[in-house]
């Protein structure tokens, strides 16, 4: 079985929760604190793909930084967004779980065992 990626907010309750359960079930993950190192354009470019989705999905609207950084502004572009989102990563929505080419938001945490179970 190929390794996970974990991208981790320790801050997070449902990230915690995440990889509290991946330990439960003896599941071994690789853990990106995403804050401390943010993905650059194309490794977010890539967590898009694998989650189906684009950059205004991944976005976390509750977050100040939405709102002070004028993300609700439906003209933005997707390269001002992207440029934003590297240098403000609390933004991305967490955890995110990366198994190969495919990945989940895990949310609720419990959807990490079920996409674990069919990535295997």
């Amino acid at each position: 079985m190929a390794r996970l990626l974990v991208y981790h907010n320790p801050d997070c309750s449902k990230s915690r929760a995440t990889l509290a359960l991946l330990e439960e079930n003896d599941v071994e993950a690789d853990v990106i604190h995403y804050l401390e190192t943010p993905p650059d354009i194309t490794e977010l470019k890539q967590l898009l793909a694998g989650l189906g989705m684009g950059i205004r999905e991944l976005l976390r609207r509750s977050e100040p930084d939405y709102s002070k950084l004028g993300l609700d502004d439906e003209s933005l572009s997707e390269e001002i967004i992207f440029d934003l989102v590297c240098r403000h990563p609390i933004l991305i929505q967490r955890p995110i779980v990366v198994k190969g080419d495919t990945a989940i938001i895990a949310r609720p945490p419990e959807a990490v065992l079920a996409f674990v179970g069919d990535a295997a």
